[in-house]
């Protein structure tokens, strides 16, 4: 592991992102679904947010969470939007792995 992370630097910090990325937004799911079963409008997590969450890298774990627990699976911008968004992510690594930046 330790010559994983001396021999590809950038690309560890980038899955140590990922993964914490993954986790906020788990969490944050998670949260906002028990929020709404309790109708406590006022602290449910904004959509914006969750998007958000997405676009900076939580995009599968958050897509995968939300279909585990049922949650937003009947909101249009979340069932095709995180989809796109993974799609432009998977893009953006691909290009930064063929143009050997990683």
């Amino acid at each position: 592991m330790l010559d994983f992370i001396q021999n590809y630097p950038i690309l560890s910090v980038f899955l140590a992102y990922i993964a914490i990325i993954s986790i906020v937004s788990i969490i944050v799911c998670i949260y906002d679904k028990k929020v709404s079963k309790k109708n406590r409008v006022e602290l449910r997590t904004p959509e914006k947010t969750l998007l958000l969450l997405s676009a900076f890298g939580g995009s599968v774990a958050m897509f995968i969470t939300m279909l585990i627990i049922r949650h937003k699976t009947k909101h249009f911008k979340f069932m095709v939007g995180i989809p796109v968004i993974m799609l432009v992510q998977a893009a953006i690594v691909w290009a930064l792995f063929h143009f050997g930046i990683f």
